[in-house]
């Protein structure tokens, strides 16, 4: 049975439907491509993680942080760096330890 995707995929899934003795069509995306494609993906996955219950909430975290990683060693954005902005915009704006929800400015 075909089924299309069109979508990012982890770098050994085509493997994994080789080995369960399937077929899959794909191509490898340019760096203009694949950078659109990291940002689609980070959609998907915090999707994932935004209604996974607490049994695979882990998975999907990881999932979304292995997306994270890829898209800053895709855009050249160091670990330093990103906490570093991390650590600024908390200093800025706070974290979300009070646990505020803000209902309406008056």
């Amino acid at each position: 049975m075909k089924k299309e995707y069109h979508k990012l995929v982890r770098d050994r899934i085509p493997e994994i439907i080789r080995q369960s003795g399937s077929e899959c069509e794909f191509v490898i995306l340019s760096d203009r491509e694949y950078r659109q494609a990291l940002r689609q993906k980070l959609i998907e996955e915090a999707g994932e993680a935004a209604v996974a219950d607490e049994d695979d909430l882990v998975a999907e975290l990881a999932d979304l942080s292995e997306v994270m990683d890829a898209v800053m060693i895709s855009f050249g954005i160091s670990g330093d760096r990103l906490l570093a902005e991390k650590i600024k915009r908390r200093e800025a704006r706070g974290g979300f330890a009070q646990k505020i929800m803000l209902l309406r400015t008056l």
